[in-house]
Order: C-alpha cells, then sequence, then structure tokens
C-alpha cells in the first residue's frame, strides 16, 4: 500500500507540473498575440515639389498669310533653349506643371512673296501651364500625358529692310503634352517631354510705308530632354 500512494503522490506532482508548464506557455503565447505590432518605419513623405531643367528644340510650324495676298506664306526659324519647369504633385498621380523659357523665330515671307524676304524678328515667352496624369505601376519609369492652356508674349519685335513696325499680338492657345521621367534615385531623374502648342497670333507690318496684317500660323512643337529633382 505504501508504494501505490508514493506512485499515486508521483503521478499528481507530474500532472501539475504538466498543468503548471502548459499554463504558462498559453499564458505567455497570449501575451504575444496580444501585444501591440510594432509601429512601421517612419519615413517622411515625399514632397510634393518637383523641378526640371531641360534643353529644349522648338520646331515652328512654317504656315501662315498676309491679308488680301493670294498664295501668300510665312515661314519662321527653328531654335534650341534652356526650359525650366515647375510641378507640384496633388496626389501620386495628379500634377500641375509650369513651364517657363523665351525664344525667339526670325519671320520670313514665302510662297508668292518669298521674293519679299524676311520680315522681321521678334521674341517670344510662351508661359504654359499643364494639368498631369503620373502613371505609376512601372517602377522608374514614370509616363505623364498633360494638357493645359499657353499665353504667348511678343517683345523685342522689329522688322527687318523695307519692313518695320513688326507687331505680333499676344495670343493664348492650348497645349498638349506627353513624357517620361526615369528616376535614378528618390530625388534624381532624367526626363524626355514633348508638347504641342496651338499658336497663331494675328499680326501686323509696315512694307514701304504700307500696313499689312495676317496671321502667323507657328503651331510650335517642343522637344526637351534634361534632369529632374524631386525635393
Amino acid at each position: 500500500m505504501k508504494r501505490d500512494g508514493i506512485v499515486r503522490i508521483r503521478r499528481a506532482a507530474l500532472a501539475a507540473a504538466v498543468t503548471l508548464i502548459g499554463s504558462g506557455a498559453f499564458a505567455a503565447d497570449l501575451a504575444e498575440r496580444m501585444a501591440p505590432a510594432e509601429a512601421p518605419v517612419d519615413i517622411a513623405a515625399q514632397s510634393p515639389w518637383q523641378i526640371r531643367v531641360r534643353g529644349l528644340g522648338v520646331i515652328t510650324n512654317d504656315s501662315g498669310y498676309v491679308d488680301a495676298i493670294p498664295g501668300s506664306g510665312l515661314t519662321y526659324s527653328d531654335t534650341v533653349v534652356p526650359e525650366l519647369d515647375i510641378s507640384y504633385f496633388f496626389t501620386d498621380n495628379i500634377a500641375a506643371e509650369l513651364i517657363l523659357g523665351t525664344t525667339y523665330a526670325n519671320v520670313n515671307a514665302a510662297d508668292s512673296i518669298a521674293g519679299l524676304g524676311k520680315v522681321g524678328k521678334a521674341w517670344l515667352l510662351p508661359p504654359t501651364l499643364t494639368l498631369q496624369y503620373h502613371f505609376t505601376d512601372f517602377g522608374a519609369f514614370k509616363p505623364y500625358v498633360g494638357a493645359g492652356v499657353n499665353y504667348t508674349l511678343f517683345y523685342n519685335q522689329s522688322g527687318s529692310g523695307d519692313f518695320t513696325d513688326l507687331d505680333v499680338k499676344n495670343k493664348v492657345g492650348a497645349a498638349l503634352q506627353v513624357g517620361f521621367d526615369y528616376m535614378i534615385d528618390q530625388h534624381w531623374g532624367v526626363n524626355f517631354d514633348v508638347k504641342k502648342l496651338f499658336l497663331e497670333p494675328e499680326w501686323k507690318v509696315n512694307y514701304q510705308g504700307t500696313p499689312l496684317t495676317g496671321k502667323a500660323k507657328l503651331d510650335p512643337w517642343l522637344v526637351g530632354a534634361g534632369i529632374t529633382y524631386r525635393f
């Protein structure tokens, strides 16, 4: 009987130990489950501001005319100029871009009046504001499309030879845009961009004292490549 009592005591002790161990494991597991999740790594939000510096080719559409002269035409010089643009991102996909740059155009008589030669020269400042949609599913490659409005100011205008008092009128027009950024890291990237401006201002000039008027259908393509910096 004594031996049976010892066996019963050992079994009871073993059962108590198993119960305690199980309770401890359960408590540890419960504590682990109830512990608050680790806070995500605190990464500062990216700035909504971005700038680009581009080299810009301005390729005009050689079209236009002088009123009341059948078959008359105009051509314009193409240029390469620096350009700065500033973008603000409202969301990852939606941004507004303001394009700033200035260039000039030599205006030449063409077609039935080609013998008159160079009409004059005008500088133009065409600030353009576009609203863009940026695609964000291609990793470092970030294409976008945009549309907006352009207001072109003409200044420092001058006639050439027998032409005097050249005056090309300021004009509002539409703008379309397509391009992409390829981001090298979080801040720096390269950019390629093409814009089409719809620009057909009225103009006037004096030729040997005779006033002439017409329309200059510039409608330029702006083809640019440069560097992107996201703050």
